[in-house]
């Protein structure tokens, strides 16, 4: 397939050039040419009648298979320059949702995309629609109104029947979630702009093998792995990528999968360090914007500058410092800034930085755990410091244990034979009430 792009950038608006090309590559377009144009917007066209006058000489001379804007057209802008050049003409979000076709494998990805697709189809159904009125056109992809308008009813409830299925899903992932809660893991949610090195990150993690190629959306189906972090349980999501101006209709239609952010106990921001400063603030500003969208922000955020081993020591630093000055001026509280190379498995920064922040996580509590049954004290104590820290340990007539642990894990505790308090006091740095909320201070077997 071969293509012509159009960029046109309004005063002040910045529209990358390398990455409308790097989308048009990802979904598999030969690029023909690119025409820009600085203006503001024209609402029959987009760009200015001069402009669409060139752009048609252009399609006459190179004779591409679509034109295809990096700017969102309305319904009626991409009819009126259909009629202009006759030939197919799609925007920048019609160009992602083909690219998100081809990723998608899983049965969830493939129903997401799909319901993204038919949100974007309604407006131009509604158009034809208007346009067969007028006497404009013969209708939506040949057909007549009252085909049309058949075809809007069957997308409508196409859409009920998908939205149906992945509450479904939904559901079903809502039960593996608490199951992983009371097995005692700590759940991370990779995040970030397409193509900065997540999936590559999740390999250098859980020591494993996800497909992560240099392209645009290579993961849609969210994908989750376990490692170890001490003696901590930890379990690491990869899930989709972000882009600028990220628009509603695939945000609701990702709900499900973006919900794995929301749900996590603590956020990895993933960016590409080796982009040049300009271009990585955009995408930190840009995630942020998705995160703060799907209301993610409120959760304790590591910005893992990744690609360590293409840049220097000193320009790591540069960008650390860069990255914190903006945060602080946009209002957006970040945990630290860890710098590492996925691909080489270098990755002591961002170990220390978890190490530090997952002990004050909200999940986690000082607690007393009692042992009467001297029988039982090894177990318990060896569970204690495989899933937290051990404080302090009282031996008399009962063994007294002070520990950080997780809420969710003192069921397990009970049915091992201790009993469980909370902590009356912060012990050694810990917050005994880090936000566990006002439940019941003590905790035994039936």
């Amino acid at each position: 397939m071969r293509a012509v792009g159009v960029i046109r950038r309004s005063q002040g608006e910045r529209i990358s050039k390398e990455e409308f090309e790097e989308l048009l590559e990802s979904a598999g377009y030969e690029v023909l040419s690119i025409l820009e144009q600085n203006r503001k917007e024209h609402p029959r066209y987009n760009i200015g009648k001069g402009k669409v006058e060139e752009l048609r000489k252009l399609v006459k001379e190179l004779e591409p298979d679509k034109v295809i804007f990096a700017n969102r057209l309305t319904p009626s802008q991409a009819y009126n320059l259909w009629k202009e050049l006759r030939t197919d003409v799609i925007d920048r979000w019609q160009l992602v949702l083909e690219i998100f076709e081809k990723r998608a494998h899983s049965k969830e990805a493939k129903l997401q995309v799909e319901l993204a697709s038919l949100q974007y189809e309604i407006p131009l159904v509604k158009e034809a629609i208007r346009r067969i009125k007028l006497g404009d056109r013969a209708g939506f992809k040949g057909m007549g109104e009252y085909q049309t308008r058949q075809y809007l009813k069957h997308i409508r409830h196409r859409m009920a029947k998908i939205r149906k299925e992945l509450e479904r899903v939904k559901s079903e992932r809502e039960v593996r979630r608490k199951r992983r809660e009371e097995l005692g893991f700590i759940l991370l949610a990779l995040a970030g702009y397409t193509n900065a090195g997540k999936s590559t990150l999740l390999n250098a993690l859980a020591g494993d093998s996800v497909d992560a190629r240099n392209q645009m959306f290579t993961t849609l189906d969210t994908t989750t792995r376990k490692f170890k972090l001490g003696g901590k349980r930890v379990l690491v999501t990869d899930t989709v990528g972000f882009i600028d101006n990220l628009p509603p209709f695939i945000v609701e239609a990702f709900h499900s999968t973006l919900e794995e952010i929301v749900r996590a106990d603590l956020i990895l921001l993933v960016l590409d360090a080796s982009e040049p400063c300009r271009e990585m603030a955009r995408k930190f500003r840009a995630s942020i914007d998705v995160l703060r969208e799907i209301r993610a922000l409120e959760k304790p955020i590591i910005v893992v500058l990744n690609k360590l081993d293409l840049i220097g020591v000193d320009d790591a630093a540069k960008k650390k410092k860069l990255l914190k000055e903006l945060a602080e001026m946009i209002g957006v509280s970040i945990e630290g800034i860890a710098a590492v190379s996925a691909k080489e498995k270098r990755l002591k920064e961002l170990h220390h930085a978890l190490s530090r922040i997952i002990p004050r996580l909200p999940k986690y509590g000082t607690f007393e755990v009692t042992v009467r049954d001297p029988a039982k004290v090894p177990a318990i104590i060896a569970f204690l410091n495989s899933v937290g820290d051990v404080i302090s340990i009282e031996y008399s007539q009962e063994t007294k244990i002070l520990a950080h642990i997780q809420r969710g894990l003192i069921g397990e505790l009970i049915k091992l034979g201790g009993d469980v308090r909370r902590a009356n006091s912060s012990v050694m740095g810990f917050n005994t009430d880090s936000g566990g909320g006002k439940g019941p201070k003590a905790f035994q077997r039936n």
